[in-house]
């Protein structure tokens, strides 16, 4: 779990009016919500979400770091600008701000160490022993999910409604890998601690400094993590809610506190609302919209997007793992137990819809084209694909609608939600 403070200070001038805001973006790596990411948050959920707005269908567009972190940067679509192999022109850093924002704008990057390497500091008996075997306090962890996979669905069920990745996962999972994922819950857990902390200091130094006030302070993530569904490991990159759902607070002037707001906001739309706070029209390139008009009552209100794209590209070479030799090549993320998270064919598009139904449609491309479709009202967990028994007519609704969203750029993919809003219903 690492965590990245983007610190932006905006200076917005027009008609010989200055009038400052200030704009912090919090933007941790990894943070899941369907798996009790925000548990540890304390802090974080008064300072921010009590005083301004929680939303609760908040989604990254790409389930992977630099993708994810570029769509928040530019508030566009990863296949509309030009991320290959995880990088936006081989760049994924936050001078990405200098090319989206205004030159009155800088960055404070500050990190804390990730989990992996782990830096809980004095929360490190928090949640357990922090040695390998224990069990970590969660609502809703991995053991959960894998008693449901391995206890409730026939393996022959579960080879027929997954995608071939998701097929080579061992159900049930090895102890080495159930002490391993237990373990690595718990750190992630008390390192959110450690950032919880960070959160209060940098709101009460903006207090400090007579500019709390004056400040809207965004806390969300990349994207989201798993950590055994689906006896997959530890990793991200998958269509599931647990990858794909991330936490969003917000809080700042004309912001009122304790809202909570359901309408999807995506990872695209954050420049578009920095844009917007700042004074600034959104960029004609960006595919994302302002939501400042959703969370501040004094501004006009707009109709909204009731369903989205998300997207990945897999990766993986043309060559055998050498610590899992009988895996076969093109996969990639091969561990533990020689299970891979990735493959060059890791490769779909799905739509995901919150209206009067909902559910997500996802197309593959791999060699048996496969299609991947949950009702998440019936089945909140996506265990069950029902891409073979739905009705055929909803497929090609969701397929033709897929289309639009893929094929969408700039305005475009804007004007598609006004036109289409009934969709689902």
């Amino acid at each position: 779990m690492k965590l990245a403070a983007f610190l932006l200070l905006i200076v917005s001038c027009r008609f010989g009016h200055c009038s400052r805001r200030n704009i912090v973006l919090i933007l941790t790596d990894d943070q899941d919500v369907e798996l009790g990411g925000m548990t540890p948050m304390k802090k974080t959920l008064t300072l921010i979400g009590d005083k301004g707005v929680t939303f609760t269908n908040a989604f990254t567009v790409t389930p992977l770091c630099c993708p994810s972190r570029s769509a928040i940067l530019t508030g566009k679509y990863p296949h509309n600008h030009l991320v290959r192999n995880n990088s936006l022109d081989g760049n994924c850093s936050s001078a990405q701000w200098q090319k989206v924002m205004e030159p009155q704008v800088f960055s404070v990057y500050l990190k804390n160490q990730g989990y992996q390497t782990f830096y809980a500091g004095k929360y490190l008996n928090q949640y357990g022993h922090s040695t390998v075997g224990g069990t970590a306090h969660v609502p809703m962890g991995w053991d959960h999910w894998h008693g449901l996979v391995s206890d409730e669905l026939s393996l022959f069920r579960w080879e027929i409604d997954k995608h071939w990745l998701l097929r080579q996962a061992r159900t049930p999972m090895k102890n080495t890998s159930i002490a391993f994922l237990d373990n690595a819950f718990r750190r992630r857990w008390q390192t959110l601690l450690s950032v919880d902390d960070l959160v209060e200091k940098v709101i009460n130094k903006l207090g400090e400094v007579k500019e709390l006030n004056n400040t809207y302070i965004f806390y969300t993530s990349d994207h989201g993590y798993h950590t055994g569904q689906f006896s997959l490991p530890i990793d991200k990159r998958q269509l599931y809610e647990f990858d794909i759902r991330v936490p969003l607070l917000v809080r700042g002037p004309g912001i009122k506190p304790k809202q909570t707001i359901k309408e999807p906001i995506l990872s695209i739309d954050l420049a578009p609302t920095i844009l917007n706070i700042a004074g600034y029209d959104v960029l004609e390139s960006m595919d994302g919209s302002s939501f400042l008009p959703l969370m501040d009552s004094s501004q006009n209100k707009t109709s909204w997007r009731t369903d989205f794209l998300v997207e990945y590209t897999g990766e993986g070479e043309d060559k055998t793992d050498p610590v899992c030799p009988n895996v076969g090549p093109g996969v990639a993320e091969c561990f533990p137990d020689c299970v891979c998270e990735d493959a060059f064919n890791n490769t779909y598009a799905c739509v995901r819809t919150l209206s009067k139904s909902n559910l997500q449609y996802c197309e593959f491309a791999d060699s048996e084209f496969f299609v991947e479709v949950y009702n998440l009202t019936s089945d909140p967990h996506q265990l069950t694909n029902i891409a073979k028994t739905v009705d055929p007519s909803l497929l090609v609704k969701m397929n033709q609608r897929l289309i639009k969203l893929e094929s969408c750029s700039g305005n475009d993919c804007r004007t598609i939600k006004r036109e289409d809003d009934g969709f689902g219903s």
